[in-house]
């Protein structure tokens, strides 16, 4: 089991709990069917670039894609505990998803220096660990895979056995 200092997961995922005493995060893997979550997804551009990312993630990371929760796909996985509360769950190695606002990526983005691709991505927003950005037309391709694999690396190297 690792442990790490802070977690990195909680961007727009609110930790939602089982009650208001556990600790048991309820945002967890299941087998509800992504193809159908992002077939569901109302906005046509957010449910093309879901599609495409899917294949990305698949492409990227050798994983099967899994549905975290009712709306996140998540690619691989870790058992992580917080050293500052009794916290403790099993989270993603990465993911994303097409929310209204924006589609946001779980890349762990405190878990290594990505100002270099950052700066060459195009119009993103970032924060807490996750990437923001409105459509893929607004970045470029190449650099998002390369952020997408180098996230998927560390993660993996830093917290899982296999890595």
């Amino acid at each position: 089991m690792k442990s790490l200092p802070y977690l990195h997961y909680k961007p727009r995922v609110k930790p939602c709990y089982n009650n208001g005493m556990s600790s048991t995060i309820k945002t967890r893997v299941n087998d509800d069917s992504v193809e159908d979550f992002l077939n569901g997804v109302a906005d046509e551009t957010k449910r093309r670039d879901g599609l495409t990312l899917l294949g990305l993630f698949k492409r990227l990371t050798g994983e099967q894609p899994k549905m975290w929760g009712s709306s996140i796909i998540g690619f691989g996985q870790y058992h992580y505990k917080s050293e500052r509360s009794r916290q403790e769950g099993d989270w993603m190695l990465t993911g994303f998803s097409p929310r209204k606002a924006a589609l946001t990526l779980y890349l762990m983005l405190g878990h290594g220096d990505y100002t270099d691709l950052l700066e060459k991505l195009g119009k993103h927003k970032t924060g807490m660990g996750c990437l923001y950005i409105n459509k893929l037309a607004d970045v470029d391709q190449a650099v998002l895979e390369e952020l997408i694999t180098r996230s998927y690396t560390v993660m993996k190297k830093e917290n899982t056995a296999q890595g």
